[in-house]
């Protein structure tokens, strides 16, 4: 029931239809009506639309049957916020806070071996969380590192630095590539490329680095993201002659510059390629499952070699 009708008493003995009132609200009169369902809708419910206005309901249910927007590769539309970029590059400054805290007064910010002594040197945090093969710490007796059950270096390693300079150059150039391929990828895909990407050169560096020797550093992840770039951007057909330059610079500095990781960064380009590869290339039907599939096929391979590598380190 729309409209209210009685006997209006006109003199000719019929019945006047009164001023119709809104659907939601029967005490408030109305001749203004949605363009969806025809219904009478006074001005608390109206809601703007394309043509007209229309009523509370109708607003929910066009909510509810239109499909959120994607992106190319199936990700949210969400990620040209680059909230995913935005997070990782907050956490990594508040950790290297913490490992600047942590030090006392030492050389964590600066003063260290590296560029000159631009480089910070390490502090407990990076003692604590680096990769490290297996080794005995100076001041005690057991070992340590990653053979030693102490796991958690392959990721505690990506958000640590060696000072200032190390993290703004790894800062920067996440800035520059993660906000690009969150667009592209969604929140939820970049985080996972990122995090596939760094584990993958974290557990490079423990296959083939000597085990009494310790590396932090975004630059994992940040190899893999280079190497990822190059492929979406081959995927949508987009020029990619500006990429390569930058990615050989980078690689030249990887194997000139003393004290930087060449098995860290190789096998974050890597892996950071394999899983664009997934993403990028997953078929359009049940797309999602592919890619789901195939980042955890990467995981397991990741953990695999690391099983082998601590087997071979401690006899077992």
């Amino acid at each position: 029931m729309t409209e209210r009708t009685g006997q209006a008493g006109d003199g000719t003995g019929g019945s006047v239809p009164t001023t119709p009132v809104c659907y939601r609200h029967r005490d408030r009169e109305t001749y203004v009506r949605c363009s969806r369902c025809d219904r009478p809708i006074c001005p608390e419910c109206m809601r703007e639309a394309a043509v007209g206005h229309q009523c509370p309901d109708c607003v929910s249910e066009g909510r509810r049957s239109v499909r959120p927007a994607r992106t190319a590769f199936g990700g949210g539309a969400a990620g040209r916020h680059g909230y995913v970029t935005k997070a990782l590059i907050a956490l990594n400054v508040l950790v290297m806070l913490l490992s600047i805290a942590s030090d006392r007064g030492g050389d964590a910010a600066a003063g260290g071996s590296g560029f000159g002594g631009l480089m910070g040197g390490a502090t407990p945090l990076t003692q604590w969380g680096g990769v490290l093969g297996y080794a005995s710490y100076v001041d005690f007796g057991a070992a340590h590192g990653i053979a030693a059950g102490e796991w958690y270096r392959l990721v505690t390693a990506m958000f640590l630095h060696y000072g200032l300079v190390h993290l703004l150059l790894n800062m920067w150039a996440l800035w520059v590539l993660g906000r690009t391929l969150e667009a592209v990828l969604g929140p939820l895909r970049f985080l996972a490329l990122y995090l596939i990407a760094g584990l993958g050169g974290n557990v490079a560096v423990y296959l083939f680095s000597a085990p009494n020797s310790t590396a932090v550093g975004a630059s994992t992840a940040i190899f893999g993201l280079f190497a990822a770039i190059f492929v979406i951007m081959r995927r949508l057909g987009r020029d990619t002659s500006a990429i390569v330059p930058i990615l050989v610079i980078n690689l030249i500095f990887t194997f000139t510059v003393p004290g930087i990781s060449i098995a860290g960064h190789l096998g974050g380009l890597v892996a950071g390629a394999l899983m664009a590869l997934v993403l990028a290339y997953a078929p359009r039907m049940r797309r999602t499952v592919f890619q789901a599939a195939g980042g955890a096929i990467l995981l397991v391979a990741l953990l695999g070699l690391t099983l082998v590598r601590t087997g071979l380190l401690t006899g077992g």
